[in-house]
């Protein structure tokens, strides 16, 4: 004949405390870092003409490090190098802030300028 047990004497033993290396680990997914770098770096560029699309980001992650590239569509005219500088920032300070991972490296990729107005429109010139 077999005994079951009701668990009753398991709560009468008193518990261990089990260290914080030996309780196993947090895994976050390569996309979820990616979709964050995406949303910070649509957070750094701003608004954009209709026809843009949205900033995209592929990372590699290497256990608490992350490298990042980001691929965004600015309007022209603009200070390219200062945009690409911000959404660089923006990225360190987002994944850092909500994984707490180190971002050693973000790579802009400016894929396509859009023009902010008519050529010429600018200079006050017409047809």
């Amino acid at each position: 004949m077999t005994s079951v047990s009701t668990g009753a004497g398991e709560l009468d033993r008193p518990l261990t405390v089990v260290p914080a290396e030996e309780r196993g680990a947090t895994r976050i997914a390569d996309r979820v870092v990616a979709k964050i770098a995406s949303q910070a770096a649509r957070e750094a560029v701003g608004t954009l003409p209709p026809d843009a699309g949205r900033p995209s980001a592929s990372v590699v992650v290497h256990h608490h490090v992350v490298h990042v590239r980001v691929h965004v569509e600015l309007d022209y005219p603009c200070d390219i190098g200062d945009r690409c500088r911000r959404v660089r920032r923006q990225v360190v300070e987002r994944v850092g802030a909500l994984v707490g991972m180190q971002v050693p490296e973000v790579v802009v990729h400016v894929e396509r300028l859009h023009l902010s107005a008519a050529p010429g429109a600018a200079h006050g010139r017409t047809r």
